[in-house]
């Protein structure tokens, strides 16, 4: 089950951007170690501009990542303040390149390093322009060298830059500019492959806990249902005698259909609390989705509740077919459209769409513009009983849910406060079956 994905990816942004802090704290104090170690062994306790602004490099980065730590909690845009950070380091491994000796400085190889963390940290759009702003850095820097605008801040390479010539700047332009976007795709993709992998498993992982915590509920629960329906039925038939036997009394009478009228609701309820419990197993047909969706659709919108209040549309391709009981599939097709038409307050539209997996299985997919699930409900929605409607009695997400486990389908839930909220129930897909 996927809850909440955009609040989830905020805080799985700002928790990434956390650790980056903390690696770039690192990072510093390894990169003022070694300088001091190499400006001990080289010039003892000669100062130079390189050493001075290399230094001054350093003392910046470990004001940013204190500074970069208060704004966070501040901040409001976390892939706004990513963007910002990343750039700012890109710009500080620029000036480590230029106090450094530049061609023959061992640290270019930080560029693939900020082009990686961003992959991790932002989407493939994200790295690519962050690749695109080393590119241009780099670029920038080649020419100011070898047009001779901006001089060696290290002596020793002065001699170095007037002798390069010009094919071998293009080559190393060339080749690192190359190198920035093949690991920005390459880092891209595989951090892409990681995050829908994480989701999947938290996913399935959700789905397991779901289904061993109702399991559990309904093995229990089914005896108890059973050994409730027994005397129910038995105070039924016996109200019903009392009603035909004794004289006619208006008060008393009241008082009998009071009875039978709960003794109905409560027969109703132990009924559907079993098809939770032990769904039937059904006459399982093939079913073309073409015509059993709008179907269903029908039936919700000549309910008088929802009339001329709220639009369904649906949308997909043609020629999808599943295999199912057709009493189930309305069923579970009426309690999500359901859901969906009751969270919109007044006027609304409900999407239905209909879609193929990757991995064979058919996606229905009801979305409502409603008001949407907290967190905290979410947690609770698929627990027996539990319901946020006045007059619900919140079994039919848990029907819907163990029906479609029955055929080794599931449903997955996305929702924000005031946004509405996507139900996707996946179902294995059929070849549609040969005419004859």
């Amino acid at each position: 089950m996927m809850t909440s994905v955009s609040q989830t990816a905020d805080s799985e942004l700002r928790q990434k951007i956390r650790w980056l802090n903390r690696y770039r704290f690192l990072f510093t104090m390894v990169l003022l170690g070694s300088t001091l170690f190499f400006h001990l062994s080289k010039y003892g306790r000669t100062l130079n501009a390189s050493l001075i602004i290399l230094y001054a490099a350093i003392v910046v980065l470990l004001f940013l990542s204190l500074f970069y730590a208060v704004l966070q909690r501040r901040f409001v845009r976390e892939d706004l303040l990513a963007y910002i950070q990343i750039a700012i380091d890109s710009l500080i491994v620029t000036l480590i390149l230029l106090v450094t000796g530049f061609f023959e400085s061992i640290f270019v190889f930080l560029y693939l390093v900020v082009i990686i963390y961003t992959s991790m940290l932002l989407n493939r759009r994200g790295s690519l322009v962050i690749a695109s702003l080393c590119s241009l850095e780099y670029i920038l820097l080649v020419f100011l060298y070898y047009s001779e605008w901006l001089r060696p801040l290290a002596s020793a390479n002065l001699e170095t830059v007037a002798n390069i010539q010009w094919h071998f700047v293009v080559y190393r332009a060339v080749i690192t500019v190359f190198a920035c976007f093949a690991v920005a795709l390459l880092s891209s993709h595989l951090a892409e492959q990681a995050r829908r992998t994480r989701k999947e498993l938290k996913a399935m992982g959700d789905r397991v806990r779901r289904v061993e915590k109702m399991a559990a509920v309904g093995e229990m629960g089914a005896g108890l249902a059973h050994e409730i329906k027994n005397p129910l039925a038995s105070i039924t038939g016996s109200i019903q005698l009392l009603r035909e036997e004794i004289p006619f009394e208006s008060g008393r009478d009241k008082l009998m259909q009071i009875i039978l009228r709960e003794a109905d609701r409560l027969s109703a309820l132990v009924g559907n609390f079993l098809l939770f419990a032990r769904p039937p197993s059904g006459t399982s047909v093939p079913i073309d989705l073409n015509s059993a969706i709008p179907e269903t659709i029908r039936l919700v919108e000549q309910d008088r509740r929802f009339h001329n209040t709220v639009t369904i549309e649906q949308s997909g391709p043609c020629g999808l077919w599943i295999v199912m009981d057709p009493d189930h599939f309305r069923q579970i097709l009426w309690n999500l459209l359901l859901n969906a038409v009751e969270a919109i307050d007044g006027g609304g539209v409900v999407g239905v769409s209909v879609d193929t997996t990757k991995d064979g299985f058919v996606a229905i997919r009801i979305s409502d513009d409603g008001c949407g699930i907290s967190e905290t409900q979410m947690q609770s929605i698929f627990d027996p009983f539990y319901t946020s409607k006045p007059h619900g009695t919140g079994l039919g997400l848990s029907i819907v849910h163990s029906i479609l486990e029955s055929y080794d389908g599931w449903l997955e839930v996305e929702s924000r406060p005031g946004q509405g909220t996507h139900f996707t129930m996946k179902i294995k897909r059929i070849q549609p079956p040969a005419v004859t």
